[in-house]
């Protein structure tokens, strides 16, 4: 399929061939909620945790006796059912990872593209470069009517253009490699420069 290339002013710089293979598929929802599970799966700290019974700081001495009183049959202070005691099957720190293919993270990917691509939302841009000015390229960006928008670049992120991006409210830029379904499918437009197509189809063959 054809699309369009265009200048960050706005003009037109030709068109560029897509693979089908990349943007032409019936996107599927379970894929991509499987891969952006994974995803924040991963991401997740899982350092929560509470103190057990054998944790808590208490005396171990026993309450009162265990007959005669008429209540119930306790040891400890530390037990869950006493205020300050531990808890009982509460949080431990812990992996919240699961194992995912490679083979499916990639067919995750060629999905979330499909999904951009189906909604209408690829723009493919010359080149991702600019003078370091955040002023100015804010102004192009909002020309260009991208309110929430993912930039994918080749192996390497222009520096100035980084910096000049750095402080645009709802524009992410990322190098090829760091193309992901998360990121993809949480922006409302997909830009991604000559060279980041080269490379995404070279990394997704």
């Amino acid at each position: 399929m054809k699309l369009d290339v265009i200048k960050l002013d706005g003009k037109k710089a030709g068109s560029v061939e897509l693979d089908e293979a990349l943007f032409g598929l019936e996107p599927r929802a379970d894929i991509l909620h499987r891969v952006v599970r994974w995803q924040r799966n991963n991401a997740q700290q899982g350092t929560h945790k509470v103190k057990t019974r054998s944790e808590v700081s208490y005396s171990t001495k026993k309450i009162y006796r265990q007959k005669g009183t008429g209540g119930a049959r306790h040891g400890a202070r530390s037990a869950p059912i006493f205020r300050g005691g531990g808890v009982y099957k509460g949080p431990v720190v812990r992996s919240h990872g699961h194992e995912l293919t490679k083979k499916f993270r990639k067919l995750g990917l060629k999905h979330a593209l499909s999904a951009k691509m189906k909604e209408g939302a690829v723009v493919i841009i010359e080149d991702a470069s600019a003078d370091g000015k955040t002023a100015a390229l804010a102004k192009q960006v909002k020309d260009l009517g991208w309110k929430r928008a993912l930039i994918i670049d080749g192996a390497e992120v222009n520096e100035n253009f980084a910096q000049a991006a750095r402080n645009i409210e709802g524009l992410d830029v990322l190098p090829s490699m760091g193309a992901n379904v998360y990121d993809i499918l949480k922006r409302d437009t997909l830009v991604i420069t000559k060279a980041g197509v080269e490379a995404l189809e070279a990394r997704l063959k």
